[in-house]
């Protein structure tokens, strides 16, 4: 039987006859022939607590006379330009809270309601990596920053700025009897301390102002990574003793690690020379400055580059972005420049997960390795996320991207009109390897196009096609989606793409996707998720905020209906033992009953659709939602898809 094509999805031969993947966006309607679609409205609030808002405060003496200090420490909030405070709100920091929303009048910074404290710091995590600068986070002493710790590691591992306050009770002979006592500890921060860049308890006032500077400023130095305050609830709820002893220190305008000048020449040496070289990048670009300065490496020498995506560090499109070659290619090089990789050894080497786990070095005898980066200024002795020695020959230890200009001008000194002419001459053979590639990678993804479940690259294309002419910025990572999104989407600019967690910890996408969404709002663009079924289980209740503040984003759920990775990992070990396949998916998979994460949306004031099982229906389910999107509030798409 002949199937009838939805309006708004992709066609096959379409997609097989787009030259850059217009025609997803060609056989798609306008958005505006879309059938309207309405969120529900939000209900009235219930008349007991209507009428507790709005009562008359009960006349009696205030106990604080004139300022508190949570007054001063949202001063000292202020000076620092926090835009948001993410928290699920707590007694012990409910001094502060109170002068947020009242003396701060809910402004610079706005309280953000969270449900979730690893949600909250997630959502810090990825404001910062599209922002650039950091949010503030609180969190409820012991209790709390447990709840916040997968998260403040996620940040650790991935080089983020995240600003945490963590509530304390210091004085035994304060503390309500009770609860109060189990949630406070003599040294909160000891829970974290191995995964965070610094932390404090500070004694004063003053040392608060002089703390909080400090730590706003160790926060955004390179190698940066999460902060931790414990602020002592005496602190915040007593009065300001004497005004005139405070002050709020000013933040320093700080310069940026960079490379040895030396080092840097002797490395240009090596890349001007070089007949093979391979340019590496993982976590580079900080800022948009980051992409144009690696572009302009890459043209000045027709090096190609390997993106390996801890951040967007170059246009997925270039004729020069060869990631889909990394082995052929650093088998092949003479010179290797990597700019702040986490893993080198594991980029110069195969593995092989057997019994006998074994693995092979992939370069060529005699090759030249370079590393420039800030790793070696990051490591704590206790997780090992620094991954294994790498015997590099020159190391040198500044930031990548602070880095490239001095890089750049050493090596346009030794071009001459000889080595131009060669670079000339690779920088066409890339040009037509990566054309290869790229019609390689569409040939590929038309695999199973009209299968259900949907594939992965179906998935990405129709999505692609519905936002390619939008300012958008993907927030999610692309690993369980095969990197179809890089392989088959136009991405240039910074925040185009963000990386993944950084530590791999379930539970970031649900906060790190409204986060994001948070940043992205002010700008106009179009915030677009692929989040992995299993993760959003772990923080659900970032719906919620998404609906209640207004972020408007787009989340499509990738939902295999199973932990997959893990899947594979039992499946692997059955097949090692030779037990058989039968019953691996025991302990792996989300099913009876399937989740419904349409309803599970609904239930949070978040528009949603699904689950889409028809690849027919999957373009159009997509459209409406962004519909949705584009008048200020979130969506959510269930996709029932393929594994990867």
């Amino acid at each position: 039987m002949r199937q009838t094509r939805q309006p708004g999805a992709v066609a096959r031969r379409s997609f097989l006859k787009g030259a850059t993947l217009v025609g997803a966006a060609a056989v798609a309607p306008p958005l505006a022939a879309a059938a309207p679609v309405r969120p529900a409205a939000r209900p009235a609030l219930p008349i007991q607590l209507a009428a507790a808002e709005n009562r008359e405060p009960p006349r009696e003496q205030p106990l604080t006379e004139g300022r508190s200090g949570g007054d001063f420490m949202v001063d000292v909030l202020k000076s620092l330009d926090f835009e948001y405070v993410c928290a699920n709100p707590a007694s012990s920091f409910r001094g502060l809270h109170e002068s947020l929303i009242n003396y701060g009048k809910n402004t610079g910074p706005e309280f953000i309601t969270c449900t979730h404290e690893e949600a909250a710091v997630a959502m810090a995590h990825a404001y910062a990596k599209i922002e650039g600068k950091p949010i503030a986070v609180m969190a409820h002493a012991v209790v709390g920053l447990q709840h916040a710790s997968m998260a403040l590691y996620n940040a650790w591992c991935d080089r983020a700025p995240v600003f945490l306050m963590v509530g304390n009770s210091v004085n035994a002979e304060m503390r309500r009897p009770g609860v109060e006592w189990a949630h406070t500890a003599q040294d909160n921060a000891v829970i974290v301390r191995d995964f965070v860049k610094w932390d404090d308890q500070p004694a004063s006032l003053q040392d608060f102002a002089e703390s909080a500077v400090r730590a706003y400023k160790i926060a955004v130095t390179p190698p940066m990574g999460p902060v931790v305050l414990a602020i002592d609830s005496e602190l915040q709820e007593g009065a300001i003793e004497e005004e005139a002893a405070l002050a709020i220190p000013k933040l320093p305008r700080s310069t940026l690690p960079e490379g040895d000048s030396a080092a840097v020449a002797e490395t240009a040496r090596l890349l001007v020379a070089a007949e093979t070289p391979v340019i590496l990048a993982d976590r580079l670009a900080r800022t948009p400055a980051g992409i144009a300065r690696l572009v302009e490496l890459a043209e000045l020498l027709q090096a190609p580059v390997i993106d390996q995506g801890g951040r967007m560090n170059f246009p997925s499109r270039h004729k020069l972005n060869h990631s889909g070659r990394a082995r052929p290619l650093i088998s092949q090089a003479d010179v290797i420049l990597g700019l702040e990789l986490n893993d080198f050894w594991g980029t110069l080497h195969s593995y092989r997960d057997q019994l006998h786990r074994s693995s092979k070095l992939l370069t060529r005898a005699g090759v030249k390795t370079v590393a420039i980066g800030t790793g070696d200024l990051y490591l704590k002795s206790n997780f090992q996320n620094f991954q294994r020695f790498a015997e590099i020959d020159l190391a040198i230890a500044g930031d990548g991207e602070e880095t490239l200009p001095a890089l750049i001008e050493a090596a346009k000194r030794l071009v001459t009109d000889d080595r131009r002419s060669v670079f000339a001459a690779r920088g066409q053979k890339l040009a037509e390897a990566r054309a290869k590639l790229l019609a390689a990678d569409r040939d590929d993804a038309v695999y199973g196009w009209d299968a259900s479940p949907i594939s992965t690259a179906r998935l990405c294309a129709e999505l692609w096609g519905q936002i390619e002419k939008e300012d958008w910025s993907l927030v999610t990572g692309t690993t369980f989606t095969s990197r179809w999104p890089q392989r088959l989407w136009a991405m240039e600019k910074h925040h185009h793409y963000i990386g993944d967690s950084g530590g791999a910890g379930q539970g970031y996408g649900g906060g790190a996707i409204v986060g994001a969404a948070l940043a992205n709002r002010k700008h106009g663009r179009i915030t677009v998720a692929i989040e992995g079924d299993g993760d959003l289980m772990y923080s659900p209740g970032a719906l919620w905020t998404a609906a209640h503040h207004r972020i408007p984003l787009l989340m499509i759920v990738h939902n295999n209906r199973a932990y997959h990775q893990e899947y594979m990992h039992v499946q692997r070990m059955a097949d090692r033992r030779s037990r058989g396949l039968d019953r691996t998916w025991i302990g792996t998979t989300l099913r009876e009953p399937f989740i419904d994460y349409a309803k599970l949306a609904q239930a949070m004031g978040v528009y949603a659709e699904g689950p889409v099982s028809d690849p027919q229906e999957i373009g159009p389910a997509i459209q409406r939602a962004l519909a949705v999107v584009k008048r200020g509030e979130p969506a959510l798409v269930d996709a029932v898809t393929q594994p990867r």
